[in-house]
């Protein structure tokens, strides 16, 4: 969410929601969003799947590439900001999905615990309905995270949080950086929150360093970014904007970010050092490849959709760009305002 709207919260004005965050996100140079539903009810998704339409996008806002379930079938252990009560198993396999989500022409991503589906074909029907699995919010060891990639699996949700931390015996899920047992077509990207809160420089230096191919910067944001700081939703819960963290109010557990998704290329540039180009490729080539629209978006070659950004030489936003038209400018005044700041 984002703009003082939460996706998951009093889904009935979903569509309204939707689109004041695709407005909203133009300054901050983004042509396209997944927006994503967090563990929720049954009702919540069917509500959800059925109002917010894939769409192109216009001076109105950035374009709908489908929603990213994240949830509700995830590790009770490792659920973060997600309400335990809500967690559902895998147990009946492709029914229970069916079942809670609904018709799912208008999903792009679901998220999954790899662990759950121990029958082995929740992610394979999926991938066969040409939805992206990602596997997070996970207790999964490595052998079951190369399993669920082997199955057709393409994603890593945040990597380094709500997962098995690294060691040297079992790696877990960010071992399959570096996995030499995954197919030898295919390549493992992993979206990193690059606001300097969720994952550390450190770590996120290590991650470049291990697989740069795969980096694909995801915002995390919640219905705070772009508020003042207080307390807001996310789902049912009441978080609190604390400094640049959102938490669980009450609590020091996080549960999204408030960063925008120019902020996380300037980030994650200065954490790494990485070439201006590949900062940019992370927010722009890499999503596309993982949601299989690289003909259409995330380049400029010979016959994709035209939407670009205008940046300044320190990589902050100056234009936006969608199907070749400009569709948000800053003003001179504004950007040195900016840049002071």
């Amino acid at each position: 969410g984002g703009m003082g709207v939460d996706f998951s919260h009093n889904v009935d004005i979903i569509g309204e929601a939707v689109a004041k965050v695709a407005k909203g996100v133009l300054p901050f140079g983004v042509t396209s969003i997944c927006p994503t539903i967090v563990t929720s009810t049954p009702d919540v998704y069917h509500k959800a799947l059925s109002k917010v339409q894939k769409c192109n996008g216009s001076a109105n806002g950035a374009g709908i590439l489908g929603l990213h379930l994240e949830g509700p079938f995830i590790n009770k252990h490792k659920k973060g900001a997600h309400k335990a009560q809500l967690i559902q198993s895998l147990d009946d396999g492709l029914e229970a999905v069916t079942k809670t989500y609904g018709p799912l022409d208008n999903v792009a991503i679901v998220t999954v615990a790899p662990e759950l589906d121990v029958e082995d074909t929740v992610i394979p029907s999926l991938v066969k309905r040409g939805i992206t699995v990602s596997i997070g919010h996970s207790e999964a060891n490595l052998v079951q995270g190369e399993k669920a990639i082997q199955r057709g699996a393409s994603f890593i949700t945040h990597l380094f949080n709500a997962m098995l931390p690294f060691h040297h015996r079992d790696p877990g899920l960010v071992g399959l950086l570096t996995s030499k047992k995954l197919p030898e077509e295919k390549h493992i990207f992993y979206g990193i929150i690059a606001d300097g809160i969720h994952t550390h420089p450190a770590a996120l230096r290590i991650a470049y360093k291990t697989n740069a191919r795969g980096l694909t910067l995801v915002t995390d944001a919640m219905s705070a970014m772009g508020l003042e700081a207080g307390v807001h939703f996310i789902g049912e819960n009441k978080v609190e904007i604390v400094g640049k963290r959102a938490v669980i109010a009450g609590t020091s557990t996080l549960c999204g970010s408030i960063a925008t998704m120019d902020f996380c290329v300037r980030f994650l540039q200065k954490s790494t050092g990485c070439s201006t180009v590949e900062a940019l490729e992370s927010a722009s080539l890499h999503p596309a490849e993982v949601l299989g629209i690289a003909d259409q978006k995330g380049t400029l070659n010979f016959g994709a959709e035209a939407d670009f950004v205008m940046l300044s030489g320190d990589l902050h936003v100056t234009s936006t760009w969608i199907a070749g038209k400009c569709v948000w400018e800053r003003s001179p005044n504004e950007f040195t305002y900016e840049r002071k700041k």
